[in-house]
C-alpha cells in the first residue's frame, strides 16, 4: 500500500460509514511516498462532533498508525464523550502508550487504533444506543 491509497481509504470508510453524517473540514492532508497525515473535523449521525488526527508510515506495504488522537465530544463541544490518543503521559498503564480518556477524564488502557479502526469502534458504540 501506498500513502495515497491510504488516505484514499481514510475518506472513502468517512462517506460510507453509517455513523459520519459530515466531513466538516479536512484540516491537514499531506502523503509522502512512506509516510502520511490526516486530520479531520466529522459530524456524527447523532448529532455529536469528531476530530480525528493520524500521523501514520508505511512499513512493507502496511500501514502503521505511530500518532493518533481522536476526540469524540457533545454537539455543543463543551461535553468529552470519549478521546483515543498515544501521547506518553500515563507510563504505568498497560498497552503504555495506548489510553482512553473518558467522559469523567479518567484515562484507562486502550490498544492501538487508526482511523478506520475508530470507525468500526464507533459504528459498533452508536448503533447500540
Amino acid at each position: 500500500m501506498k500513502s495515497d491509497d491510504y488516505l484514499i481509504e481514510i475518506q472513502a470508510r468517512l462517506v460510507t460509514s453509517s455513523v459520519i453524517a459530515e466531513i466538516e473540514a479536512v484540516v491537514e492532508e499531506w502523503a509522502l511516498v512512506d509516510q502520511g497525515y490526516f486530520r479531520a473535523r466529522l459530524r456524527l449521525n447523532n448529532g455529536d462532533f469528531l476530530e480525528v488526527a493520524e500521523y501514520f508510515v508505511i512499513v512493507d506495504e502496511q500501514v502503521d498508525t505511530r500518532r493518533y488522537r481522536y476526540q469524540w465530544m457533545n454537539a455543543e463541544r463543551t461535553v468529552l464523550r470519549c478521546r483515543w490518543d498515544n501521547v506518553e503521559h500515563f507510563p504505568n498503564l498497560p498497552n503504555f502508550p495506548h489510553h482512553v480518556h473518558a467522559d469523567d477524564q479518567s484515562a484507562v488502557p486502550g490498544r492501538k487504533l487508526s482511523i478506520l479502526d475508530l470507525i468500526g469502534v464507533l459504528e459498533e458504540e452508536l448503533s447500540l444506543k
